[in-house]
């Protein structure tokens, strides 16, 4: 296994500074192969279209530990559902990959890593396909959006029903979004910022980025209304509650980083009675702490939750002045604590170093990204 590992990581060297080149040449060498399958993309293929390819190489990497991950495959498998992908399109997608990989790499691509590559792919298929044949839930949920509420001119907080099925997710998680009547087929991933609930109903913060990477924000932020009907995919993630934990609890947010932190504070707000919970929330300005209210509001109901506001870029702020991992630095140590990170990935790499330089455990850190580590 440990060799297997190594031809994954070693192959990947020859290919991973030329990825454009390598979707290009999966995607073109995939509808070649059958072409009825470009109509389970966008329009648009600009960052929407890498999501499947992009899953399938991450999936690959982690096989050499393939216990740690089984359940992340099955997920995955079950996620790309709400993209109507069958067992067939599977393998037409592992002959793609295998000859992007070829073709990207060059001389430097040998027999051992085409084998290497085939039985991860192979290992992979098995895991998502079983998670997705395991799956009694539908592929997707249709939603309704109930409310729609504006905060500056890029953020907007939003609820949605799912109707016709009950949604299972846990605080923390977060789901994949589509709105058919603005950008069909093009699906973003959203934190939750609710506790489950029996009402079916999910809160979503969103801040468009602009640009094509924020087609979806941007409509969801500017488009959207009342009575507007989205599609929500199977809940994923794993920055959930420990309930066997009896650790205090820190809590790191970062702009619209706040909605799984809120929703695992909602969460706490039914059961917690004995765990201390600090929650730091930071943002460049003011204006972007729009959440702030809110918390202030749970703070003086639970004398066990309290809130650390700041802000970096606004030296009249009353409060904290900094990057939010600054901030929370000042205010340790930490290592006795649950840990729980959310926010862009600056945000969230400063803040992972600074617990670790506080020498937290990192098995009792758990965290969510906006973008790559």
């Amino acid at each position: 296994m440990e060799n297997f590992a190594r031809l994954l990581k070693e192959s990947w060297t020859l290919v991973e500074e030329d990825r454009e080149r390598l979707s290009a040449h999966f995607y073109a060498r995939l509808f070649l192969l059958d072409p009825e399958l470009r109509k389970l993309f966008p329009v648009q293929m600009s960052g929407q279209g890498n999501r499947i390819l992009e899953a399938i190489v991450t999936a690959t990497q982690t096989v050499g530990d393939p216990e740690s991950f089984d359940e992340y495959l099955r997920a995955l498998g079950r996620d790309h559902r709400k993209y109507h992908v069958e067992a067939t399109h599977y393998e037409t997608m592992g002959v793609a990959l295998l000859d992007a990989l070829r073709s990207t790499a060059g001389d430097g691509w040998n027999l051992e890593y085409d084998q290497a590559w085939r039985e991860a792919y192979a290992s992979i298929c098995e895991k998502m396909l079983a998670g997705a044949e395991a799956d009694e839930n539908p592929p997707f949920w249709h939603a309704e959006v109930l409310t729609h509420e504006r905060h500056g001119p890029d953020t907007a907080v939003l609820t949605v029903r799912a109707l016709q099925h009950p949604l299972p997710w846990k605080a923390g998680q977060y789901v994949s979004v589509e709105a058919p009547r603005y950008h069909p087929r093009v699906w973003r991933t959203y934190s939750v910022a609710n506790a489950p609930n029996d009402d079916n109903v999910l809160e979503f913060h969103v801040r468009t980025p602009g640009g094509a990477a924020g087609w979806l924000s941007g409509a969801l932020v500017r488009r959207t209304k009342p009575g507007d009907l989205l599609r929500v995919a199977a809940p994923m993630g794993s920055m959930t509650l420990d309930r066997s934990s009896a650790r205090d609890i820190l809590c790191v947010a970062g702009g619209v980083g706040l909605a799984p932190i809120k929703a695992l504070v909602e969460e706490l707000i039914s059961f917690n009675r004995t765990r201390w919970v600090h929650v730091f929330y930071g943002a460049r300005r003011p204006e972007e702490l729009y959440g702030l209210a809110g918390l202030e509001d749970l703070v003086s109901a639970h004398p066990w939750l309290s809130v650390t506001p700041a802000c970096s870029e606004d030296l009249n702020f009353d409060g904290e002045l900094g990057d939010i991992s600054d901030v929370v630095t000042r205010y340790g140590p930490w290592t006795t604590h649950d840990c729980y990170v959310s926010g862009s990935a600056p945000m969230v790499r400063a803040t992972l170093r600074a617990l670790a330089a506080d020498e937290v455990p990192p098995e009792h850190i758990r965290y969510d990204t906006f973008g790559n580590l």
